[in-house]
């Protein structure tokens, strides 16, 4: 394992896949300070990082395809169309606050 700072962002340990041999535990314990990122071939293709302020069911949806896809769509539409807020949708469902 190798420690990296790439530019500003901060240290991440990176392991190639055919060297990750260790128990996992011991990746989790070292990911509580520094992502550990996984390489196979030279390029990422797994990672070990510390959850903070998230929940079960946010992380499901975090790396849920289906339900980026949603955001995606969703996004690009308020680009084009444009949006309101959330004031305004009150105002016009005449909802208190």
């Amino acid at each position: 394992m190798r420690t990296d700072r790439p530019g500003n962002n901060k240290a991440m340990t990176k392991i190639e896949f055919k060297n990750a041999s260790g128990p996992l535990s011991e990746y989790a314990t070292k990911a509580r300070k520094d992502p550990v990122v996984v390489y196979k071939a030279g390029k990422p293709f797994a990672a070990v990082i510390p959850i903070r302020n998230a929940d079960e069911e946010t992380l499901a949806l975090s790396t849920n395809r289906k339900f980026l896809k949603i955001i995606k769509k969703s996004r690009a539409r308020v680009k084009k169309e444009g949006a309101i807020s959330a004031s305004e949708l009150r105002r016009r469902l005449d909802l208190r606050k």
